[in-house]
């Protein structure tokens, strides 16, 4: 798990806040590949490149749309600085702690890395204390767009992250003639534990978007007999993200909406953008009304070229999108956080200054019974009621099924799940959800990304049958914010997940909550497995849909200790968090 020394206090934080208070603006904090009016990577410098590169990890100020808070900064940027590198090169990443009360450390995310270099405290390396600097050393073995952050305490909320390219050897499969990197977060001003305690001490408490008497008067959302249904069962359908738009800003390159970073492009050109979503607790749905995109790339790996008009990128997912505007104007980039109460806004366009009509934030979405894990009786929901967005009835409850507490946690359903007080649910008929559409996103009149248009550029190198399937429930009880793998916290079950080295497992996750949870499973590339055989996507990172279970085929084939775990960054403090170990077979060589 993520750890510190010590925790940041509220007082440390207050003053270093009110340190920035006379300082000019964000611009000033940003490194250059973020700051606004920009051409793209081609005007260098922009990154950090070559064999040899120094990063430091230090508070420093950092501001939202003009209002000053606190960060654990890269080089003392939110985000932190570009690296570049080159498929096939060598390099070495000298990282120095100037933090002066708690450890830190790197995490490469969707780096194929020797698990030592892998930065995760009290898994694959100690963690690096106040003013000692540690070497990480590797070689770069593929090519794409990734990212790297803390894996120490709650660093990573509050700013400690930062993308990565890496170019490949070879020729690029999808051309272009412009790149912007687009990293999207979230940032609150409440300190990142007192986030937590909210959470621990009242659930929902950063929802301001639940159903009210009003709305009930009003005919919207569900009728009375299906909110009492809900009520029994503990659950609110309207409880979609845990910390949302009332705390948080969302942020594109480091920029709030109302500071609008803008990426410029020459009409005609073919410009490459690379989403990362760096965020700690937000799902976006990233649209450019007027321009559609054509996904080329996702966790890095090359794909065969899909537009879309939408797509939902997950917590600490990649895409990399090709979009070609042919006006001479501007166009606005939209990424809504998944239960509409926010959203990070920028813009694209020819020359500086220009900008274009912002979208007002969509209906937010309901859940539905397919999200309580009850199966396709949840598609009546979504064919009644418009998609399971605020609409009468839209999540009405199927009158022959017995809702009460003590039924949705029945072991027969899950024999391997304890029944801790961890446990809220168990999906009483958990369906595949690769092909779905995210959630808000059911009906909306345009095409959208889902887990089955994906295929690899290139077959997959194995495509052996797998010689066995584990099954993990991912569990949780959203009333006291505990979550965990088969009901238990990693604190209460360490032992690993054990692979033998070389093997192929069929991994099945199952959903046995009402929140997706991105699972990612660090040292491997994993392939969904949504029907396209040998071109079934390579990914790092796979969002579990809530109630649904997605399959992947992992070749384990990278030895060493490897982390685990949801990267809802919550999630994973209060234990969905496990270690998976890949060793030789005893007695082989």
């Amino acid at each position: 798990m993520r750890s510190s020394r010590n925790d940041l206090s509220r007082r440390d934080l207050l003053r270093r806040s009110a340190a920035v208070g006379g300082m000019a603006g964000a611009g000033l904090l940003l490194p250059g590949w973020a700051r606004s009016q920009s051409p793209g990577l081609a005007s260098r410098p922009t990154a950090l490149e070559g064999g040899e590169i120094r990063l430091e990890i230090g508070h420093a100020p950092f501001q939202v749309d003009g209002r000053a808070g606190h960060a654990v900064a890269i080089n003392g940027t939110v985000p932190g600085p570009l690296i570049r590198l080159k498929e096939g090169q060598d390099v070495r990443i000298a990282v120095t702690n100037r933090l002066s009360d708690e450890d830190t450390s790197i995490h490469w995310h969707g780096l194929l890395v020797p698990f030592q270099m892998d930065g995760v405290p009290g898994v694959s390396f100690p963690g690096i204390r106040p003013g000692e600097t540690f070497n990480y050393e590797f070689k770069v073995r593929h090519a794409g767009t990734y990212w790297y952050h803390s894996h120490s305490g709650l660093q990573e909320l509050i700013g400690h992250y930062a993308p990565m390219v890496i170019d490949p050897a070879g020729a690029e499969p999808a051309p272009y003639d412009r790149e912007h990197v687009i990293v999207l977060s979230d940032y609150s001003f409440m300190h990142p534990h007192t986030l937590l305690a909210r959470l621990k001490q009242q659930p929902g408490f950063f929802n301001e978007q639940k159903q009210t008497v009003a709305g009930l008067l009003a005919g919207r959302d569900q009728p009375l007999k299906d909110r009492i249904a809900w009520a029994k069962m503990r659950m609110d359908p309207t409880d979609v993200a845990d910390v949302t738009g009332s705390t948080y800003r969302y942020l594109v390159n480091g920029h709030g909406p109302r500071s609008n970073w803008t990426g410029l492009f020459k009409p005609g050109e073919r410009v490459r953008l690379r989403f990362v979503n760096a965020a700690a607790m937000t799902i976006f749905n990233v649209r450019i009304p007027g321009l559609q995109m054509t996904v080329v790339q996702a966790d890095g790996q090359d794909v065969r070229p899909v537009t879309v008009d939408e797509f939902q990128i997950a917590n600490a997912e990649t895409y990399d999108v090709i979009v070609t505007p042919q006006e001479d104007r501007a166009f606005t980039l939209v990424a809504e956080a998944s239960d509409r109460s926010g959203m990070a806004r920028a813009t694209l366009a020819p020359r500086p200054g220009m900008s274009a009509e912002v979208p007002p934030l969509r209906e937010r979405p309901i859940l539905t019974m397919k999200d309580m894990g009850m199966g396709d009786m949840g598609a009546m929901d979504h064919a009644a009621h418009g998609g399971g967005h605020a609409a009468h009835g839209a999540a009405q409850a199927p009158p022959a099924m017995d809702h009460s507490s003590m039924a949705m946690r029945d072991p027969k359903n899950a024999p391997q799940v304890k029944l801790t007080p961890g446990v809220q649910m168990i999906s009483p008929k958990p369906v595949d959800r690769v092909g779905d559409r995210g959630t808000g996103l059911e009906s909306v009149p345009h095409k959208v990304l889902t887990y089955t248009d994906l295929m690899t550029l290139t077959p997959n190198t194995d495509t052996r049958a797998p010689s066995r399937e584990v099954e993990l429930h991912l569990t949780g009880n959203m009333e006291r914010f505990i979550w965990g793998f088969d009901g238990e916290k990693f604190s209460e079950n360490t032992r690993p997940i054990p692979f033998r080295l070389n093997e192929r497992v069929r991994v099945t996750l199952v959903n046995d909550t009402m929140m997706a949870h991105p699972i990612h499973l660090h040292g491997h590339f994993f392939e969904i497995v949504n029907g396209h055989g040998a071109h079934q996507p390579r990914k790092h990172t796979v969002n579990v849909l809530p109630g649904g279970k997605v399959s992947f085929d992992l070749t384990a084939n990278e030895p060493g200790d490897w982390a685990f775990h949801c990267h809802m960054l919550l999630h994973m403090h209060a234990g969905m968090f496990r270690v998976v170990t890949v060793r030789p077979e005893e007695g082989a060589r």
